[in-house]
């Protein structure tokens, strides 16, 4: 059975070597994530150089995402590396301490003092350290611990409830960009954007710097939730990145959300990647928890496109161990997927021709029930359409653009082939698509296949022709 749902793996120590890259993309991984919160730009460009020799040798379809660090709040480092805290003690943040000692640490954005006000709560360490906000003196915010707590050097700070004022894209992440397009990335990952405008700011970067790679918003402040639909519109993607999300709204509300955003991101015709701590007890296991298999399991049953590993395979003990177990969770879930196709055409207007070519091709497949989907596309744009409804059909994007075929490697149930340009016969491409389908072990002589074609041949987003062909109907001309 085919895998519908994508695999996004963080490279780190333990995965960027030439052999575990080998094993961890013959295991299965789509897309490779490099974290620009760690490393200089010359370590990312080596790794880019060993993933793109290794998906070569194994003729296999990864893309690569550059994820921008963003404003990180932090604390300053101590004197001696770590500090306890006991419940009810107070504690110091003061923008202009040099290094922490018991009563106080320095902070990298003093900007802090101007967001927050006596009464707020302050989450440290992903939530591990709560802070009750007494007074602000000058350069000082003063604190209460809540509880027993263990405190080391440049630990994060949250706001409980949001509101920071921090921008997205820090001076830092302008000059990451500029790194990722030179590296020629196919994804770019947003962190703590707050609205539409931080996305439509990337991607503007991004152009600037000569690069067409599309832009995925990390979800992960409450402003960017009640900015959700503002956001969906000016991004390609988005990422649930649980982690800071749970530490800002809390954590029992991140479940419903996860669901909202991955149906609004479908409705939005956007792809979506569900990520954090969902194999994390693999960075010391060779086997995950049974809250874990759930928790990926219901990612995929709520229709995510890809699910995300981050220090499980960026410096867990077992990469290859993880990817495999996440296969098998996903190819199990997807066995039991509810198709109800039929229910999401209802309230649907489609005012674009390739749109509705689209539409109507899953309509055809799942009531003819044919063995694939072939859309030939420039653009990629039909092939995400296509993958925004689960008809329980393949979809196989095939296209002549390398990058396009790169940037579908994240699409839930699509299949990137590259097809070699051919000329502006019909029938000539026709054949060909057939072959490469065959080639791939996508479908056999006598197979049903709905495909999908623009003409005139060769524009970018002019999808406007349905065709059913019985595979091996189009014989070379004598």
């Amino acid at each position: 059975m085919l895998r519908a749902t994508k695999i996004v793996a963080t490279l780190g120590p333990a995965s960027s070597d030439q052999k575990t890259l080998a094993a961890l993309v013959a295991a299965g991984i789509d897309v490779v994530r490099l974290n620009f919160s760690h490393g200089s730009a010359d370590d990312h460009r080596q790794r880019v150089e060993t993933v793109r020799q290794v998906v070569s040798a194994h003729g296999r379809t990864v893309g690569i995402m550059a994820d921008l660090q963003g404003p990180k709040i932090r604390i300053g480092k101590f004197a001696n590396q770590k500090i306890y805290l006991k419940a009810g003690q107070t504690f110091i943040l003061d923008a202009e301490c040099k290094l922490g000692n018991d009563e106080r640490v320095g902070l990298d954005y003093p900007e802090l003092i101007d967001d927050v006000a006596a009464g707020d709560v302050l989450l440290l360490d992903d939530g591990r350290v709560v802070m009750d906000i007494e007074r602000i003196e000058g350069t000082e915010i003063h604190c209460r611990l809540r509880h027993d707590s263990e405190l080391s050097n440049n630990k994060g700070i949250n706001k409980q409830g949001g509101g920071l004022s921090a921008p997205a894209l820090t001076p830092k992440d302008m000059e990451d960009i500029k790194t990722a397009a030179s590296l020629n990335v196919d994804y770019v990952a947003v962190s703590f954007p707050k609205s539409g405008s931080d996305m439509r700011l990337a991607k503007e970067l991004l152009h600037e710097a000569g690069s067409d790679a599309l832009v995925i918003a990390k979800i992960e402040r409450v402003e960017a939730v009640a900015n959700l639909e503002d956001i969906l519109h000016a991004t390609d993607g988005v990422m649930v990145a649980r982690g800071d999300l749970a530490v800002e709204v809390g954590d029992a509300a991140v479940p419903a959300l996860q669901k909202r955003i991955i149906r609004m991101a479908r409705e939005h015709n956007k792809f979506v990647i569900t990520a954090t701590q969902m194999m994390e007890s693999m960075i010391h296991s060779p086997v995950p928890t049974r809250a874990e298999v759930s928790d990926v399991a219901n990612a995929v049953l709520d229709g995510t496109d890809a699910v995300m590993l981050s220090a499980e395979t960026a410096s867990g003990d077992y990469p290859v161990q993880t990817v495999e177990s996440m296969v098998r969770i996903c190819v199990e879930a997807e066995k039991s997927a509810e198709v109800s196709l039929d229910r999401h055409f209802l309230d649907r207007v489609f005012t674009r021709i390739d749109q509705s070519i689209a539409m109507a091709a899953l309509f055809t497949a799942h009531h003819l029930k044919v063995k694939a989907i072939a859309s030939l596309t420039e653009s990629g744009s039909t092939a995400l359409w296509l993958s925004r409804l689960d008809c329980g059909v393949p979809i196989y994007a095939l296209t002549p653009k390398i990058r396009t075929r790169y940037k579908l490697s994240v699409l839930r149930d699509v299949h990137p082939l590259l097809m070699r340009h051919v000329d502006e016969d019909r029938d000539e491409l026709l054949r060909e698509a057939e072959e490469v389908l065959i080639l791939a072990g996508a479908v056999e002589p006598g197979d049903l296949i709905v495909m999908t074609i623009g003409e005139p041949i060769g524009q970018a987003g002019g999808t406007n022709t349905l065709k059913l062909v019985k595979v091996g109907e189009h014989r070379p001309k004598h």
